[in-house]
Parts: C-alpha cells; sequence; structure tokens
C-alpha cells in the first residue's frame, strides 16, 4: 500500500473514532451522584473528549511522539479528575472501554479499506502502544498525587505532635505523646530550638509522661536537646520521666545531675514559680 493511500486510510479511522464524542459516555461517567454537578460533568466530558483526541490522532501524528502528547493529556486533565475524587479504577475503566470501542471501529475499518495482515498490525500496535502508556502515566499522576497528598499530611501531623506552647511570658511547655521514632526526634530538635528561640523563652519544660518507651537513640537526641536549649540560654526542665525511660537515660550515662527533671508539670511549675 502506497504512503498516500495509507495516510488516508488512517484519516478515515481517526474520523470514524472521533465521532465517539457525540455517543454517549460510558457508564463510569453517570454511576455515581457526586459526578452529576455540573463541574464534574464538564470535567469528565472535557477529559474523555481529550482521550478520544488521543486515541484518533495517535494514527496519524507524525509530528511528535504519542508518548509526549499522552504525557500532556496526563498533566493538564488528570488533575482535575483527582480533584472531583474520579477513582484510578474508574478512570482506567473509561480507557479500557474506549480500547474495546476504537478496536471494534478499526477492525470494522480494517475491513471495509481490505487492508493487508501486515497493515492491520501495524494500526493495532500503535493503537495499544498508546493504549498501554496512557494507562501507565495515568497510575503514575495519581501515585504521584496522592503520595505528595500522604507525604504533606505526614508532615503536618509531624509537626502537630510536637507543640512547643507558651503559656507566659519566658516559659513554654513542650508536651509529647505516643512513640518517638527517628524521624520524631529529629523533629523534636528542630521545633524545639526554633520555636523557644521565636517565643523568646527562658524555660521550656518537655514533658515525657505522655511517651511510653524512649529507645537509647531517641533518650540521646532529647539530651541533645537539653544541651541545645541550654547553648541558646534556655533553661530545659524535663517532666514525667517513666521508670523505663530513665532505666534507659541511665544506660547512657547520662550525668542527672546537670538536669532540671521534676515527677510531674505541676511540680515544675511550682519550682519556677519559687
Amino acid at each position: 500500500m502506497n504512503t498516500k493511500s495509507s495516510h488516508s486510510n488512517l484519516m478515515n479511522i481517526s474520523e470514524n473514532i472521533l465521532i465517539l464524542k457525540n455517543l454517549e459516555p460510558p457508564e463510569e461517567f453517570h454511576q455515581l451522584d457526586k459526578y452529576k454537578s455540573q463541574q464534574s460533568e464538564r470535567i469528565l466530558k472535557s477529559w474523555r473528549d481529550e482521550l478520544i483526541d488521543l486515541f484518533a490522532y495517535s494514527f496519524t501524528n507524525t509530528e511528535t511522539d504519542n508518548h509526549s502528547d499522552v504525557k500532556t493529556w496526563g498533566e493538564e486533565t488528570i488533575n482535575n479528575l483527582i480533584k472531583i475524587d474520579f477513582s484510578l479504577e474508574n478512570a482506567i475503566s473509561v480507557i479500557k472501554h474506549y480500547r474495546t470501542v476504537v478496536g471494534d471501529i478499526i477492525k470494522k475499518e480494517a475491513k471495509n479499506l481490505s487492508l493487508s495482515l501486515c497493515d492491520y498490525h501495524d494500526i493495532i500496535f500503535k493503537f495499544t502502544s498508546v493504549i498501554d502508556f496512557a494507562i501507565h502515566w495515568l497510575s503514575v499522576t495519581y501515585t504521584r498525587f496522592y503520595t505528595n497528598r500522604i507525604n504533606a499530611a505526614e508532615t503536618s501531623v509531624l509537626e502537630l505532635s510536637i507543640p512547643v506552647i507558651k503559656i507566659r511570658d519566658g516559659l513554654g511547655i513542650l508536651p509529647l505523646i505516643g512513640d518517638i521514632d527517628t524521624r520524631r526526634a529529629q523533629e523534636l530538635m528542630d521545633k524545639a530550638l526554633s520555636k523557644s528561640s521565636q517565643l523568646s523563652l527562658e524555660y521550656l519544660i518537655i514533658d515525657l509522661s505522655g511517651v511510653p518507651i524512649v529507645d537509647t537513640m531517641v533518650a540521646d537526641r532529647i539530651f541533645k536537646v537539653v544541651d541545645s536549649l541550654r547553648l541558646l540560654g534556655i533553661k530545659p526542665m524535663l517532666t514525667g520521666i517513666r521508670p523505663e525511660i530513665a532505666q534507659t537515660m541511665v544506660q547512657l550515662g547520662i550525668n542527672f545531675n546537670t538536669i532540671s527533671t521534676f515527677a510531674n508539670l505541676q511540680t515544675a511549675l511550682s519550682n519556677i514559680t519559687e
């Protein structure tokens, strides 16, 4: 088949695919009530139309790499799907739906045009390549978005879990609750030093009554925080040390004679008042 004839055949297939824009969309677009809003319907229609364009022009596009077109489609439209909570499962189902529909169009046109087996194979191969990469890029984009969202949430939770509270001029409290791992221990040091300096604290009470257990690494980090606070001219105080934590600290060889420790927060506050 000559090049001119081949291009004409591909254009014919593309035109038949573009007609899909005028047909009823797949059920995934309407199976949930939350997709009934005008904004959701507009976003879904735009995404579907661009998907159909992507499939239709993948046969005739010779100027750019189809994979580049898929990436552009993904970056520009998939974020909108995520905003309306259109799931990855539904999005992939839509692509699979059009893979079947477009596949039938190609099969029908190949028969009408009496394409050779070789020409038919080349068209199908080009189309399935776009499909595979579209699903891959869809998954990558969704995964990247939700990974970033999870990381941001973890960072926010981490910051909130280490609150330096100013209760009066010069006095702050850092209540710690829950397990302290390596990451939280580093955040503890950063937050305690920066926030105490920002609040112009003279005393910082670090309350450990809500911490069930501390390993040697975390205990060492806590006392590095204590030493660093001293260098800033802030007087650190520890309260609520459990017996298990005290044992760990003793094993580290920490000299408690240089550290102000109290059984509870009330005792520490009374000591400062006095």
